[in-house]
């Protein structure tokens, strides 16, 4: 990937994070305006690294999410985009569906109502089935009804990630992983580059020393983008809580119980979505995840610790307004977390058949949860600038959640036209 950077390297936009977002946002760029010269900034050795290689591979078709939120539209475009994409460059994908089934009566409400909320927000092929149809789907699940979702599917993101860092090189985009971003500054000219000055004027430099100019960055930086936002002077709201999410795998013996995705139906009371199960493309099932508060951004092992990221979320008051109101819910993750009996408990009211011999603990993803000083979800995409000098050269993609990946194509083209009118490109 690594050109070697020039003495003074110099882009029209630098997008910070080659994660999909950052990457899809890098490729829609560059394809709208092949005669500007994009860069694509990591600070890891490959790309995809984070939450783009440790999710859950699912793609979404959009039923849970307000209607007229941007969530609800840029997952239902995305996932036509999706699959359109992967048909044009030949990447494996399966269009498996997914049931969100109602186990217990107090359910069924709950469960009309997102039929309704899919139908507002145009999922395709949306029904309620029952008991009967639930077998017939999927034999080993029981349930009293469930919203029957065929154009859910699977895909592996960190292929179709990979697959748009090539469109954006091929496209003349150059893409410098091992790049970590530390600092921001507007560039200092010296008279006899003063034109070159004017026009590129923001230094971007990595920990390592590097630097490249720009004319404008794009920061997708997921589980640091409140940080980057910092340290370009811009507001640190909302914060980023890192949340993580462990999985449980079958055995590879018993994967015949599970033919393609099977959700509770949200409650919601409490924050994150609960169990579910989860085909994948290599035939592995996954079963989770859980939500736990992780005390390192980066930390996918149950005792990674970051004494700086500890620090940042127990002193953020929003954290603590969040755990006060979800404190059982939030204990009973924990539990959980170190009790594979008690997860096992979780997936039985689905599929009884499953037991504590058929499962092994499996990887764990974490979330960039941003969490307002009210202690709220974010829930939506959130995308901001700055004030300043440099702050009005800046689009910070603040907040990009599930199902960002599934959206990735759709939200790269909000993001383009947004910098087309920001920048005026």
């Amino acid at each position: 990937y690594r050109p070697r950077l020039s003495l003074r390297s110099t882009f029209d936009v630098a997008v910070v994070g080659a994660g999909i977002v950052g990457l899809a946002s890098a490729r829609e760029l560059v394809r709208r305006h092949p005669s500007l010269a994009f860069a694509v900034l990591e600070k890891e050795k490959e790309l995809a690294h984070h939450q783009s290689g440790h999710n859950s591979g699912v793609i979404h078709s959009g039923i849970y999410y307000q209607p007229g939120s941007l969530k609800a539209k840029l997952c239902v475009q995305g996932a036509a985009l999706c699959y359109e994409y992967c048909d044009q460059k030949g990447i494996p994908y399966k269009r498996c569906g997914k049931l969100i089934v109602a186990v217990e009566q107090d359910e069924i409400p709950r469960l009309k109502a997102l039929y309704q909320r899919g139908l507002q927000n145009n999922v395709p092929g949306l029904k309620l089935i029952g008991a009967k149809e639930i077998q017939a789907k999927e034999p080993f699940c029981r349930g009293l009804m469930a919203l029957d979702s065929p154009y859910t599917g699977i895909v592996n993101y960190k292929q179709v990630a990979q697959s748009y860092a090539e469109d954006f090189q091929e496209a003349g985009g150059t893409i410098l992983t091992d790049f970590e971003v530390t600092n921001m500054e507007m560039a200092k000219e010296s008279s006899s580059e003063s034109e070159d000055g004017l026009k590129y004027p923001v230094l971007v430099r990595s920990s390592k020393g590097e630097e490249i100019y720009c004319r404008h960055v794009v920061a997708c930086a997921g589980l640091y983008s409140d940080r980057l936002s910092e340290i370009s002077g811009c507001s640190p709201e909302p914060r980023i809580v890192p949340f993580r999410g462990d999985y449980l795998v079958l055995k590879p013996e018993k994967c015949y119980m599970v033919k393609g995705n099977i959700y509770p139906v949200p409650n919601p009371r409490f924050p994150f979505l609960g169990f579910h199960f989860t085909p994948r493309m290599d035939g592995s099932v996954w079963l989770g995840p859980n939500a736990v508060l992780a005390f390192k951004r980066e930390g996918y092992k149950l005792f990674d610790f970051s004494t700086g990221d500890f620090l940042d979320a127990v002193m953020y008051s929003g954290l603590w307004k969040l755990v006060l109101r979800n404190l059982s819910y939030g204990l009973s993750e924990m539990y959980r977390a170190f009790f594979l009996s008690a997860q096992v408990k979780q997936l039985q009211k689905f599929i009884p058949e499953v037991t504590i011999n058929d499962v092994l603990r499996g990887p764990s993803g974490v979330r960039a949860q941003a969490l307002d000083s009210d202690g709220n979800l974010v829930d939506d995409f959130v995308f901001d600038g700055g004030s300043g000098d440099i702050g009005s050269r800046i689009l910070h993609v603040r907040n990009a959640p599930s199902p960002a990946a599934t959206s990735s194509l759709a939200i790269a083209k909000m993001i383009a036209d947004e910098v087309k009118q920001r920048f005026e490109l």
